[in-house]
Formats: structure tokens, C-alpha cells, sequence
């Protein structure tokens, strides 16, 4: 099917261009999103009288999606999730749970603008891509943590696996220190029976 672009549409094409796409990806997404008009010459007219309209509300949309791109690009927010001890969470990170996380400090994003290379489903910092415009897009982090402490730990550069290492090394430290006193304390009760 031919259409005509009515804004710019990643991968496909600029405003004004006349493309062909297949008549599903046009009738299901295309068509009913404004994004595109079946390339008669009923619409190639229409659209020719409207190009000055179209372009300035698309100059305004971009100005506004460069203001809060400039505010949003490198924005870390912070994720809760329950996960096991090797930081394998419980179900993962949807592009919905980043978007409701930066609506909740204030920036206006929606699911649909927030896109994954891959599924979220360990414990730890990852790159987003939220695309404000189909010009602009930038990149937030989001941290993926059990807590607000964990958070803070993995935001200054710590990961799950260190700590845990950490954590174990601490522990293991403890228990050799125990296993010293026991050892000195028997040594010191075997010198009491020998003098008795």
C-alpha cells in the first residue's frame, strides 16, 4: 500500500515522503495513529495545502521533546523488586515500570516512548532509550535494586555479586576469629588440667 508520511516515522521515511508498506503495518499502525494517509491524489493534495500547518505543529512538538530531553537524558531512577541472592529478579523490569518511575519524579513519559534492547532481569544499572520525538530521543538508567540502601550501594559503582563477595568474605573472617578464640581458650583450659 502507498501512504504518505505525515510526520517522520523511524526506519521508513521523513514528512511528506510517499512510501510503500505493507497494507497491516498501514491499516493497524499507521493509518489509525496519524502518522500516515493512503497516497491518493485526493490526500497527496490535501496534504500539499496542510504542509506549512503540519511542519510548524511538528517544529513545536520537537522544541518541546528538546526541553524535556535535555532534562531527562542521563536521569537515574531507582527501580524496588524482590530478586534472589545472586541478583536474578522475580519477573523483570517492562518499559512501563521505568515510565511510571520517571513520572514519579516528575518527568512526563509514557510505556509506549520507553523502548529495551533486552529484558530487564537481574539487579542492577541499566541504559534506556525514551524516545520524546520521532527525533529525539534520549537515554536514562534505571536501578534495578531490593532496597533504597542497595540502590545507593550499586549508584556508587558497587554490583550485587561484590557485595555478596563482601558480605561472604566479612562472614567467613568472623567465623576464623571464632574458631581463633575457641582454639585459644581449649589451649588455656589444657594448661589449667595439667597443673592440677
Amino acid at each position: 500500500m502507498q501512504v504518505i508520511l505525515l510526520e517522520r516515522v523511524a526506519k521508513l521515511g521523513q514528512m511528506g515522503d510517499v512510501v510503500a508498506v505493507k497494507d497491516g503495518y498501514a491499516r493497524n499502525f499507521l493509518l489509525p495513529q496519524g502518522k500516515a494517509l493512503r497516497a491518493s491524489n485526493a490526500n497527496i493534495a490535501s496534504f500539499e495545502a496542510q504542509k506549512a500547518q503540519l511542519e510548524a505543529r511538528n517544529l513545536e512538538t520537537k522544541k518541546e521533546a528538546d526541553a524535556l530531553g535535555e532534562k531527562l537524558d542521563g536521569q537515574q531512577f531507582i527501580v524496588i523488586r524482590s530478586a534472589s541472592d545472586s541478583g536474578a529478579l522475580y519477573g523483570s523490569v517492562t518499559p512501563r515500570d521505568a515510565a511510571e518511575a520517571a513520572t514519579a519524579a516528575g518527568f512526563s513519559v509514557d510505556k509506549k516512548q520507553v523502548s529495551l534492547t533486552a529484558p530487564i532481569k537481574e539487579l542492577g544499572l541499566h541504559d534506556l532509550t525514551v524516545t520524546l520525538h520521532p527525533e529525539v530521543a534520549v537515554t536514562i538508567q534505571i536501578n534495578v535494586a531490593r532496597s533504597d540502601e542497595e540502590a545507593q550501594l550499586q549508584a556508587s559503582g558497587k554490583s550485587i555479586q561484590e557485595l555478596a563477595a563482601e558480605a561472604e568474605a566479612e562472614a567467613e573472617f568472623e567465623i576464623a576469629e571464632l574458631f581463633d578464640e575457641i582454639g585459644a581458650a581449649t589451649s588455656d583450659d589444657e594448661g589449667i588440667d595439667e597443673e592440677a
